[in-house]
């Protein structure tokens, strides 16, 4: 690691959370790894959840999949996003499910010459974004994509406020059954948990869950879960400002007294965008307001008292929760995790030994599955 600012990942928590899912829900667990495992590393990840017992991976799009692919992941995964028709092919060739999201799209695709395609049913319950609207329409594209001699092995709908709204929750389930009911389909997965419904929904139909967040440990329903990711900098100079000096661009900031300043190596190009100004970081034991505004590649932070150089600052991690730093940016941990740029080096460990490093603009080191 050149540049001290790394995210720290904890791949056996990982390994326990994806355990945890398994064993409450009763069910398969589709590991969802898509935006490079929403930041943490996708390989690191997938060999990760294969070792957790997870039956499938899924991604976002085409690239995605052919990724894991070229890095050597032949298992199963699926699509969850958008396929243009004419990647079907190379899709069919490497195995790789896609989603069947409307009537006009399978039409196009059963005039495709890809037999053998995986594809799985996507039905809309209510968030409208993909997915077939009525069951009728679902019921005919199988048999239109079986004629073409596509492989239909899935049917799923995706639960848009499993963590907020368990009555919306219910409606949409009782919807996707009666999509899986008209479709009267043998099914190899059946489809509908995200992350929070793994954990807090309860429901005899379907028989697979697709866990993303959950595996870092991020729950707003569910407390047994591990935090798995934490991201730190580093301290690389502190000096003692006068009082009345401005600090950082724009001089948005003036120090009441005399005050002790330190610089870190982080800065909104790694991810910690200027939204962080004012809010705190954990360093030597003390919590430390971010003062200025935070800069491309460096912020500042006032001290009590100075520390050494090289001093570590935990921006977020088992003093500062992922969830605690969303909520203070009016977001969501899924945006902040996937907003940490190449630049910051992943750093994976297991029973609280580094086991490998990547960095996506120096190195890259995949985890062994082992």
């Amino acid at each position: 690691m050149y540049r001290k600012t790394w995210m720290e990942i904890d791949l056996g928590s990982i390994e326990e959370n994806i355990r945890t899912a398994k064993r409450v829900s009763g069910k398969q667990i589709i590991a969802v790894v898509k935006a490079d495992g929403y930041g943490v590393g996708d390989m690191a990840v997938v060999s990760t959840a294969l070792n957790a017992g997870a039956c499938m991976m899924a991604v976002s799009s085409c690239e995605e999949a052919l990724i894991l692919r070229n890095k050597g992941y032949t298992g199963e995964c699926l699509i969850l996003g958008h396929t243009d028709i004419e990647d079907l092919p190379v899709l069919a060739k490497e195995g790789i499910a896609v989603p069947a999201y409307s009537g006009s799209w399978v039409k196009k695709a059963a005039e495709t010459d890809c037999p053998g395609l995986k594809v799985h049913m996507a039905a809309d319950t209510g968030m409208n974004r993909i997915g077939f609207r009525e069951p009728e329409e679902l019921k005919e594209s199988i048999q239109l994509l079986q004629n073409s001699q596509c492989n239909v092995e899935g049917i799923f709908t995706h639960f848009c406020c499993a963590d907020s709204d368990a009555q919306f929750t219910e409606r949409q389930f009782q919807q996707f059954a009666e999509f899986v009911r008209t479709a009267d389909f043998p099914f190899r997965y059946i489809h509908c948990d995200n992350s929070e419904a793994t954990l807090s929904f309860s429901d005899p139909l379907s028989n697979t869950c697709r866990f993303g967040m959950g595996m870092y440990g991020i729950s707003d329903t569910y407390r047994g879960l591990s935090h798995a990711a934490a991201l730190y900098s580093t301290v690389f100079l502190v000096k003692q400002v006068k009082k009345g000096e401005s600090i950082g661009y724009g001089a948005t900031y003036r120090t009441a007294e005399d005050e002790w300043i330190a610089t870190i190596s982080i800065g909104y190009a790694d991810g910690l965008i200027r939204k962080n100004q004012g809010r705190y970081v954990y360093v030597d034991g003390e919590y430390v307001p971010i003062v200025g505004r935070v800069c491309m590649d460096q912020t500042m932070i006032r001290l009590n008292h100075p520390v050494e150089e090289g001093t570590k600052v935990e921006i977020f991690g088992p003093h500062i929760p992922l969830e605690q730093m969303a909520k203070d940016l009016e977001t969501i941990p899924y945006e902040i995790l996937s907003l940490i740029s190449e630049r910051v080096t992943r750093v994976y460990m297991r029973n609280g030994i580094q086991v490998s490093e990547r960095n996506g603009r120096v190195l890259e080191s995949h985890v062994n599955a082992e």
